[in-house]
């Protein structure tokens, strides 16, 4: 079920996630709200992603998502969080991340350690910048779903 969705476009606004990404991992991630979370479909493969993100009409960039219930974390609710290959200067809560979902790279998985986590993400990251530099993965990149028009509302779609 990972890949037949592929690529998957989506869409929302930026939500104020466990606060863990950043502080933990040293690997900020955004979050998207419940509701954009909900959308995806049931039968996607939970497991970690690659593939390009944007935030409001700023540059396009490499990312790698996550898409499940983090075991190491024990979390509940599901979650989409995506790891935009970039340095930001500042947060974006409340921005609009557009994001095209290219591939897929593994099956969710618990970890003994936080360092073992990290050096997966790591690894996950490494991963994703290949792929992405490959040409049927690049095209994806110029898509006109990046370019928001001017001024309008974009409601979860």
């Amino acid at each position: 079920g990972a890949m037949r969705h592929l690529p998957y476009f989506c869409r929302g606004e930026v939500v104020k996630g466990f606060g863990r990404g950043s502080k933990e991992l040293g690997i900020p991630t955004a979050n998207f709200s419940e509701q954009v979370v909900e959308s995806f479909p049931s039968d996607i493969s939970t497991g970690i992603y690659y593939g390009w993100a944007c935030v409001g009409n700023g540059d396009v960039h490499k990312m790698v998502l996550s898409i499940g219930w983090n075991p190491f974390y024990k979390n509940i609710k599901k979650s989409v969080e995506t790891h935009i290959i970039h340095t930001f200067k500042e947060d974006f809560y409340g921005e609009i991340l557009s994001i095209v979902i290219t591939g897929y790279i593994r099956p969710e998985k618990n970890f003994d350690s936080l360092d073992e986590l990290i050096l997966a993400i790591q690894e996950d990251i490494e991963e994703a910048k290949r792929q992405l530099d490959l040409p049927e993965h690049l095209k994806l990149k110029e898509d006109n779903f990046f370019h928001l028009p001017e001024g309008k509302i974009v409601n979860n779609h």
